[in-house]
Order: structure tokens, then C-alpha cells, then sequence
């Protein structure tokens, strides 16, 4: 469904661009889906699908959430110490959901598996 120029990115939305992505796992943990290569989170959706977690440089995050705080938050106290932002799933467009999940993705695959994976997409 598309409102003006942003569409409401769902948490399907979410599984689909993830499950994708080469080295993905999908995993249930503490009601949270959790998407994965390996055992290093990238990317999560809250219980009730409304936020996306995933990974991002920690020097970044501040200035993205002030950039535009109805879209990004910070996360918990308890991960400020790791590479990781949140999102308001209603406020992003399936564009930008992507970008973000496939950003998180490359952060953890080794750098000849995202190159390949991208090539394959490039070629599409």
C-alpha cells in the first residue's frame, strides 16, 4: 500500500529483503525475530513488528536519530555498546527499509560474500 510516496513497510517486508541476503538465519529469541549470519545479530523486529533493530556504526547512530527522531531512536542503555539503531517500521519506505537491512548485512558477512551478492543484483 503506497501513501503519497512512502509505502507502509511491514514486518514481512522485513523477513523478505533478510531472507535474501546469503548466510541468513532466521531465529525466535525472547519473542523477538532476530536475522543473522552465524551468531551476530543484524537485524530484528520487536514482538509486536512496530520497531526494526539493526546494526549501524556506533559513531553514526547520534547524529541519524537527531537527524530525524520520528523515524530513528536510540537503543536500550543495555545496547548502546554495540553497532545497533532502531526504527519505526510505519515511517520508513520500502526503499530505505532495504538499504538499512542490506547496510546491517554487509557489516557482518565477510566483504567477497556482499560483493558477490551485490554483483548478482547489479546484474538483475
Amino acid at each position: 500500500m503506497t501513501t503519497g510516496d512512502q509505502a507502509a513497510v511491514t514486518a514481512e517486508d522485513v523477513r523478505r529483503v533478510a531472507r535474501s541476503l546469503p548466510r541468513t538465519e532466521e531465529a525466535l529469541v525472547r519473542e523477538h525475530v532476530k536475522f543473522r549470519v552465524r551468531s551476530i545479530v543484524y537485524c530484528s523486529l520487536s514482538p509486536d513488528e512496530t520497531l526494526m533493530g539493526f546494526g549501524f556504526p556506533k559513531e553514526e547512530r547520534e547524529a541519524l536519530v537527531a537527524a530525524e527522531p520520528e523515524k530513528f531512536l536510540m537503543p536500550r542503555p543495555s545496547d548502546m555498546r554495540y553497532h545497533w539503531v532502531h526504527a519505526r517500521l510505519a515511517a520508513l519506505t520500502l526503499d530505505e527499509m532495504r538499504e538499512l537491512v542490506i547496510d546491517a548485512w554487509r557489516m557482518v558477512v565477510p566483504k567477497r560474500v556482499a560483493a558477490a551478492h551485490l554483483e548478482t543484483l547489479a546484474g538483475l
